[in-house]
């Protein structure tokens, strides 16, 4: 679990402005359940999805998408993963490889979190953002998150990362404004059974 824990230069947990916000889900909370659901509200309901609101700049640390309040869903995840953290709370990065125009010519990476649970173990959740057709909500052991995979070469990577891939950084770092993100979106081949 020592790598779920981490501080690292994308999930830069120990930065004094994610600290200070840590304290407050924690505040008078009971479990780490408690602590993990109101972390994910209000990342979910107050860091804007990029896209969805037409925001720049282009966040990728965990920091900087608390300065900006805004961020895609790869970096929404690495904020979210953050604040857990720092509350001693192992948290990860999961991925999905979804449809961009929903008939499946054109694929993406889509971000979210998994985080390990002291009465359920590791339960994903998604702090996308929620709009008209996403409902993601923490409700373990159930799992809502805000995209499901029904496309032949869809697919919920099973993996839990402690780091963010490559692929999502370098994306990040390279582009200038969320539509040049929209339009350069990280994808990786899937290989089914």
């Amino acid at each position: 679990m020592e790598k779920y824990l981490k501080s690292t230069e994308i999930i830069d947990w120990t930065n004094p402005s994610i600290m200070e916000l840590a304290e407050k889900p924690s505040h008078g909370a009971v479990s780490d359940e408690v602590v993990a659901k109101r972390t994910f509200e209000w990342v979910r309901d107050n860091i804007r999805h990029s896209l969805d609101f037409k925001l720049n700049p282009v966040t990728c640390k965990a920091s900087e998408v608390l300065l900006h309040k805004t961020g895609y869903c790869y970096a929404k995840s690495h904020l979210l993963a953050a604040l857990l953290r720092a509350n001693g709370i192992p948290a990860g990065l999961c991925y999905q490889r979804l449809s961009i125009d929903g008939h499946g010519s054109q694929y993406s990476l889509h971000g979210l979190n998994a985080v390990h649970l002291k009465n359920y173990g590791w339960y994903r959740i998604d702090a996308r953002g929620n709009k008209a057709g996403v409902d993601a909500q923490f409700c373990p052991p159930q799992e809502q998150l805000a995209f499901t995979t029904d496309m032949r070469l869809e697919a919920d990577l099973p993996e839990i990362w402690d780091e963010p891939l490559k692929v999502v950084v370098e994306t990040l770092s390279r582009c200038k404004t969320y539509l040049e993100v929209y339009k350069n979106l990280p994808d990786m081949a899937v290989i089914k059974p």
